[in-house]
């Protein structure tokens, strides 16, 4: 059965809007740990153990994803890590 290509748009439409987008954190030196975990807990909603995991693989790494979800929940999550003097980006 061929496909209405207005049913195609949408769903291809559908698609891009769903798109799972990452805060990537980076590695810097002058956040301590306990500001990193910190703000972790707070802006991105992790517990202790999961903080503390990501601010070891970005201090060994350079850089870690530490929130995935939809670009409207991240942004906001992104600015607040930004305005605590962290480098992150929203991929």
């Amino acid at each position: 059965m061929p496909i209405n290509p207005k049913e195609q748009e949408q769903g291809e439409f559908d698609v891009l809007t769903e798109k799972e987008h990452q805060i990537i954190l980076h590695n810097d030196d002058v956040n301590t740990f306990d500001h990193v975990i910190n703000c972790l807990i707070r802006y991105c909603d992790h517990t202790l153990e999961q903080a503390e995991q990501c601010a070891f693989i970005v201090h060994y790494n350079g850089k870690c994803s530490v929130k995935t979800g939809s670009f409207k929940d991240l942004e906001p999550r992104c600015t607040l890590l930004l305005k605590a003097g962290l480098s992150a980006e929203l991929v």
